[in-house]
């Protein structure tokens, strides 16, 4: 669906909602957006006086991981959290109904202010921000988790380590490091505590940032039932970091984070518990990012961004070892091995994450025709670095050859296995309980040592370089 197309549809349906058919849509601009939405900024014009609203639409991307909830029932939560002080972009109006243009959507307020992780993390501009947006996170989680779980009918709240397990088994790819992190989270489980509403993806890039601190609580479409500390965990997983040692969102330190929290909700905070949730959310976070890169890779939702991603996988299987205590001295493993297939590709033990050299280098030709051909600016420009990452991996990959790959078949067959498949099912089936041989812990280290050395050498810490 075109850009004319949406923004006819779009106008036509505010138009009725509304009920002012001289509202036009105008100035229809894609924005750089999140991977499982669609962003467009927006003017509402009136035609009959000739002011203008500005707005933003969100519309979901085919092959997104799906919502907990409808859009019209996250307009319900929207409205509630506004009106609990929360602070979040008014809803002008929400469908569910993908007739109307394309997809479902939500459309609210405009909100000034930054999301790019980034800048809010280095500019000059959000000096004053930095110093206060521990605090402000905090007392907006607060708020958050004091709503009542009734607020909005499609609210949910299963077992996360059981939905983890699953969501790894649909994707049908075998990841011993993330066996490795369910059995940790299996036998360290915290005490059930009675649910809250949870936010479930409150992080810098879903937060608008003036500068004077938090101006708005973007992105709602993973919120459920659940422990209110998985917030806390997963805004101290350390791919919400960009760059900075501080591990609460790049911004400030864990006794910071939980002083702040525990005033403003009158809630402990049990550090060991805020761990668990921080190791659950670096599972999370690398299975969503398989689940990305398949959308890519199945053609629902192709995109250079969303087949880089996939290559983050192994950055994510790097801090939950490290988080769990499994870094033992690795091996001097090479860093690259091209991905064909399966994990077994012509005799040779595939060992990076798809998508393959192969199919990151069509992602790269497909992004470059389809989109720098037509525009050169905002969301084409995000992507063109992208682009230049994805090259720079691929460089780095084939220059190694297959000597990794040879490496770590040989690792696997000394330790009696013929796949990542086989150690990955050896895992799961010791019980949480069970100590693991160390021959299978360090081999699952060196593995994932090797792919970040391909996906991201800055990102392995000094020691394991």
């Amino acid at each position: 669906m075109g850009n004319d197309d949406i923004a006819a549809g779009l106008g036509d349906f505010l138009a009725a909602t509304l009920e002012h058919e001289a509202a036009e849509v105008r100035d229809l601009r894609r924005l750089s957006g999140g991977a499982s939405r669609q962003t467009w900024s927006f003017d509402l014009f009136d035609a009959l006086d000739g002011s203008s609203r500005p707005l933003v639409l969100q519309r979901v991307r085919a092959g997104a991981l799906a919502a907990t909830f409808t859009m019209v029932g996250e307009a319900g939560l929207l409205a509630a959290a506004l009106e609990a002080g929360v602070p979040v972009a008014p809803v002008v109006a929400a469908s569910d109904d993908p007739a109307v243009i394309g997809a479902p959507f939500l459309v609210m307020g405009r909100v000034e202010g930054e999301t790019i992780a980034r800048r809010i993390l280095r500019d000059d501009e959000f000096a004053a921000a930095r110093a206060v947006l521990v605090d402000q996170c905090a007392r907006a989680l607060a708020g958050i988790h004091r709503l009542p779980v009734t607020v909005a009918a499609h609210l949910r709240g299963d077992d996360p380590v059981a939905q983890l397990r699953g969501l790894l088994d649909v994707l049908g790819q075998p990841h011993p490091a993330f066996e490795l992190g369910l059995r940790w989270l299996e036998a360290h489980r915290p005490p059930p505590v009675e649910p809250s509403v949870v936010h479930g993806d409150f992080r810098l890039g879903n937060l608008m940032v003036g500068p004077d601190g938090l101006a708005a609580v973007l992105d709602w479409e993973l919120a459920h039932l659940g422990d209110p500390l998985e917030d806390l965990g997963w805004l101290c997983v350390r791919a919400w970091r960009f760059g900075s040692d501080l591990p609460v969102a790049g911004l400030g330190t864990y006794d910071e984070l939980v002083a702040a929290y525990e005033q403003a909700s009158g809630r402990p905070v049990d550090p060991d518990q805020l761990r668990w949730w921080e190791v659950l959310g670096t599972l999370r976070w690398g299975l969503i990012c398989v689940l990305q890169a398949a959308g890519h890779l199945s053609g629902a939702s192709r995109s250079v961004e969303l087949a880089a991603i996939g290559r983050r996988v192994c950055e994510n299987e790097y801090d939950l070892l490290a988080l769990i205590g499994v870094r033992p001295a690795a091996p001097d493993a090479g860093s690259g091995g091209d991905d064909g297939g399966e994990r077994v590709t012509g005799g040779i033990p595939a060992l990076h994450d798809a998508p393959s050299a192969a199919q990151l280098v069509e992602a790269v030709r497909e992004f470059l025709e389809g989109d720098v051909l037509g525009a050169t600016e905002g969301r084409v420009r995000f992507h063109t670095q992208v682009a230049a990452r994805v090259l720079a991996m691929v460089e780095r990959e084939l220059d190694q050859g297959v000597a990794p790959a040879l490496d770590h078949g040989a690792r696997l067959t000394a330790a009696g296995f013929r796949s990542d498949t086989e150690l990955a099912a050896a895992i799961r089936s010791r019980p949480a309980d069970e100590a693991l041989p160390e021959e299978w812990l360090a081999l699952t280290w060196a593995a994932v040592r090797t792919k970040v050395q391909v996906a991201n050498p800055t990102y392995l810490l000094a020691s394991d370089r």
